[in-house]
């Protein structure tokens, strides 16, 4: 099984999600998946100009040449697809968007209906790869990811594929205390999670109820997140303001 994650974080290597993607892998490769995290922020990617020249003028093919052609060529030699990306103002981030939105060549122009009295666009190929998402908030509680799971599900339709996996980790910026001597067993449980998380989708192809609730649950309560949290944001303005 080939796993491949797209990191659509504007800090590249540096985010928290990566933390995420890193350990959720961990647990693939050790059930013998074949796996690659692609960080699309060193990736030369082009916005879609949206005059359909992927499905007129060269079908199949954008006529933008810049790195999107390997990604695609990825994309679709994937058995599972993993959308890693951060929460940026309600919404996934403009990189993942703009990526997201130049794999138009994958599918043909023309409309059909989806079963479920919806349309879409047609089948390019017989099969895609299934969907997984990994993404991160800075925020507590899980509603803060409702626009996002709408969007990867609604994609895994577009794309006549399956979700098979979501993990939401809300208090997401608890990542950043892993030295803190309270903060580092809790936050080595939930790597231990997203490493099973890892296993179950190589070995199931779905994850379990089980850890599934697991992995939504705060590592801390939000009111001790919270508190923590503006002390930080604090210290840092403070900080910034007095160099």
């Amino acid at each position: 099984m080939k796993i491949t994650v797209f990191s659509g974080s504007h800090k590249g290597r540096e985010g928290n999600t990566l933390i995420m993607v890193e350990e959720f892998l961990k647990g693939a490769e050790e059930a013998g998946a074949e796996t690659e995290n692609i960080i699309l922020a060193e990736k030369n990617i082009r916005r879609c100009r949206g005059k359909f020249e992927c499905w007129l003028k060269t079908p199949g093919s954008c006529t933008i040449h810049d790195d999107m052609e390997d990604l695609i060529s990825r994309f679709m030699g994937s058995d599972i697809v993993v959308f890693a990306c951060p929460v940026y103002f309600d919404n996934v981030p403009s990189i993942m968007k703009s990526f997201v939105e130049r794999l138009s060549p994958v599918l043909l122009p023309q409309f059909e209906e989806d079963g479920k009295g919806e349309y879409r666009h047609a089948k390019r190929y017989e099969k895609y790869p299934k969907f997984a998402v990994i993404s991160n908030a800075g925020l507590p509680g899980q509603i803060n990811f409702d626009v996002e799971r709408l969007f990867f599900r609604r994609l895994a339709r577009t794309f006549h594929t399956e979700l098979v996996a979501e993990i939401y980790r809300a208090e997401g910026e608890i990542f950043r205390g892993q030295k803190n001597i309270m903060l580092k067993p809790l936050i080595g449980k939930y790597k231990k999670l997203l490493r099973s998380a890892g296993k179950e989708i190589v070995e199931n192809h779905m994850l379990s109820e089980k850890i599934i609730e697991d992995l939504g649950k705060p590592i801390v309560p939000s009111s001790l997140y919270i508190k923590f949290g503006n002390e930080e944001w604090d210290r840092l303005i403070k900080e910034n303001q007095t160099e």
